[in-house]
């Protein structure tokens, strides 16, 4: 994660290391491989909401998120993800 201030906007860049198996692809033996992927994604940012979003099978391994909104130098921002087998992950970082 990334999080950069220029004349009141922050830019976030943000990579999320996940598989994102859509549950349609089959292994070498012809077993399907069963799904796990992202399914929320939250952003917050001085304590704020920023973003919100659902993602879904279709969306690549390792998906890489970028966006802009208000903010300021030196403010937390807050990452938080939920996959389709209850696995989270947080991440926190601040504004440069």
């Amino acid at each position: 994660m990334r999080a950069v201030e220029n004349a009141g906007v922050v830019g976030l860049r943000l990579l999320m290391s996940h598989v994102m198996e859509s549950g349609q692809r089959r292994d070498a033996s012809g077993a399907l491989v069963p799904a796990h992927h992202v399914e929320r994604v939250e952003v917050e940012c001085g304590g704020r909401p920023v973003l919100q979003a659902r993602l879904g099978p279709s969306v690549s391994r390792d998906p890489y998120l970028q966006l802009r909104f208000r903010g300021a130098k030196g403010e937390r921002v807050v990452v938080r993800w939920v996959d389709n087998r209850g696995d989270t992950r947080s991440d926190e970082g601040v504004v440069g």
